[in-house]
């Protein structure tokens, strides 16, 4: 049975719990005190800490790897280039399934596995790119000589994370067919908690596509973060690595909020000593976690998947991607429609809060579809008329 590992960046340091132990000699130049790989990567997730979720995500990545290493009586330091397409091919389907597969369960649980399912494509890679991350870390910490990822001639662009574009994200029809199915309310006899929750499925999606945040941010989201200036509305939001940042607030934002700030029986507008939170639990007053927030935002999406199904065959793709979709794919959502509604690039980076423009390029889909409009000029007569023989 697995259990999870003390990779907390608080984990108790005794030698005698360490699960992977390292070999004896002592690395010259090791930067970072650690006795075991456990120990190093929990000081690597300790550079995460600032940001609940990514800690969440490269803690499973890194939990997942150190399990199947003490599977196989290896360490960090005897991965190699096989190795590496060994382990890519147990994310894809893990065995035995029954120790590794297994529903949600909290962590202390004897019940909890590290996988819910084999990874996708889409998954393995991104495992991939964090774990290339953590041995990054770990050579510069002086705790590994070698990175093995750098091997990987066939799948360095993939690492490297230079895609061509983002495509996960939904086009622009599916999106407003979404939205009138979020938009339509229970009917009029339903009771309070039906109302409630839709109001507040209704916000959480309004606030996802007009702001573009991630997870995280909204579920820490507070009312007076909302600030007004100068006659306009912005939004005050720390971002990944604790970065603050204020963000312009659309008119239809200000309106969602009303409306949801209405159903909690508040005024309109939020003030300056208002720090509670915005997205609440049932009880109208107490916040909701990441984890909580990804569920909701989740099982919206396959409600109407469902209700997408019943249009029949014509309509089983966007069904399937509609159950594909994740929270963050409203963050590409939002950022994308921007870019297609002509927002400059250097504001639609500034929303997004990318570091770097290249990223934010990979938003912006006119240029590729300009290009299939040209390539459409090159054609064919395909019709099935017979040729005219009269001269």
């Amino acid at each position: 049975m697995k259990k999870a590992l003390s990779i907390e960046p608080d984990a108790d340091r005794d030698r005698k719990t360490v699960l992977v132990e390292r070999d004896a000699h002592v690395v010259p130049g090791q930067l970072v005190e650690a006795g075991s790989d456990r120990e190093i990567v929990a000081a690597w997730l300790m550079e995460y800490r600032a940001s609940a979720q990514t800690f969440r995500q490269y803690r499973k990545e890194a939990e997942r790897l150190l399990l199947w290493l003490e599977g196989q009586g290896k360490r960090l330091a005897h991965i190699n280039r096989r190795t590496l397409d060994d382990f890519e091919q147990f994310l894809a389907d893990p065995r035995p399934a029954s120790e590794w597969i297994g529903p949600p369960s909290p962590r202390h649980s004897e019940h909890w596995r590290p996988f819910r399912k084999g990874l996708s494509a889409a998954s393995r890679r991104q495992s991939l790119v964090i774990l290339q991350t953590l041995f990054g870390w770990l050579i510069e910490a002086g705790w590994l000589r070698q990175n093995p990822f750098r091997l990987m001639r066939g799948k360095r662009r993939r690492l490297d994370n230079t895609q061509a574009g983002v495509e996960r994200y939904l086009e622009r029809p599916l999106w407003q067919w979404c939205w009138q199915a979020l938009d339509t309310p229970p009917p009029a006899g339903a009771s309070l908690r039906a109302r409630y929750e839709f109001e507040r499925r209704r916000f959480i999606f309004a606030f996802a596509y007009l702001l573009a945040p991630r997870v995280s941010e909204m579920s820490h989201a507070r009312m007076n973060d909302f600030l007004k200036r100068e006659g306009q509305w912005w939004w005050q939001v720390t971002g990944k690595g604790g970065k603050r940042a204020s963000i312009p607030v659309p008119d239809a934002m200000m309106e969602a909020l009303m409306q949801w700030r209405r159903m909690l029986g508040l005024t309109d507008m939020p003030t300056p000593e208002e720090s509670t939170p915005v997205i609440r639990a049932l009880d109208g007053k107490r916040g909701v976690g990441d984890n909580q927030l990804y569920r909701m935002i989740k099982t919206a999406f396959e409600v109407l998947a469902v209700k997408k199904d019943q249009e029949g065959e014509a309509a089983q793709n966007e069904a399937r991607r509609l159950r594909l979709a994740t929270p963050h794919w409203l963050r590409h959502t939002a950022i994308t429609h921007q870019a297609q509604q002509g927002v400059e690039l250097r504001y639609l980076a500034r929303t997004a809060r990318h570091s770097r423009l290249e990223t934010t390029a990979r938003y912006l889909h006119a240029e590729t579809q300009e290009w299939h409009g040209q390539i459409n000029r090159h054609t064919l007569d395909l019709s099935d008329e017979a040729p005219d023989d009269t001269l």
